[in-house]
């Protein structure tokens, strides 16, 4: 992504609840017919060397991505995780502020080595991250191991330790306190531009300094 300090993110938390609540993520590969990719549900774990992501492929795009071969090869794939963004008029802004319009977003990309799960290992991987959506359902219906394990045949689990990260959390911060409320409101009211998520994220990164999810 384009360096900018002003919306770089550094902080580890903010990774964590923003893949928390996404939980879908773009996996992006190198191969030898040139660039793939992929959509997938994610969870994020912590281990003792960092974070790790936990997701599958559905066959066969483990062989579309080469998993196989970068694993062996130590090649990185690449996880990217898109939050809430959308279009910001400067007819919003306060009179005399910047003409120009733009795009407010929040994005993280995390770079790391494919590990194949073993097939008990995938099945473990599927019950979790079943049970962390279902977790927010009224009558939640946890994954049946034993009905899952064929099912889980069509699947190639996948862990990622995270080598290396780039977050980006643009939300109006070089913007001056007037300009950051008409947007925040412009957001919020109903219209083709209406995404009361971006709006939320603004207030969060406006009121606690920082632009946690």
């Amino acid at each position: 992504m384009r360096p900018n300090p002003t919306h770089q993110v550094t902080d580890v938390t903010f990774v964590r609840d923003l893949v928390a609540r996404e939980g879908f993520a773009t996996i992006v590969s190198t191969t030898t017919a040139g660039p793939v990719a992929s959509h997938y549900p994610i969870v994020l774990e912590d281990s003792g060397d960092g974070l790790v992501v936990l997701t599958h492929l559905g066959r066969p795009d483990e062989r579309i991505h080469e998993i196989d071969a970068a694993a062996a090869a130590g090649r990185e794939v690449l996880v990217i995780v898109q939050g809430p963004h959308g279009y910001v008029s400067p007819s919003w802004y306060s009179p005399g502020s910047s003409r120009a319009p733009t795009w407010n977003f929040t994005v993280a990309h995390l770079w790391g080595v494919p590990q194949v799960l073993t097939p008990e290992e995938n099945l473990d991987s599927l019950v979790a991250l079943v049970a962390h959506f279902e977790q927010h359902v009224d009558e939640p219906m946890w994954l049946d191991r034993d009905w899952a394990t064929p099912v889980a045949r069509g699947t190639v689990g996948l862990q990622i330790p995270v080598t290396r990260l780039d977050v980006k959390a643009k939300l109006s911060q070089d913007k001056d306190p007037t300009s950051v409320q008409n947007v925040i409101d412009h957001l919020r009211a109903p219209g083709p531009y209406s995404d009361p998520a971006l709006a939320a994220d603004m207030e969060r990164a406006r009121d606690e300094g920082t632009p946690a999810p």
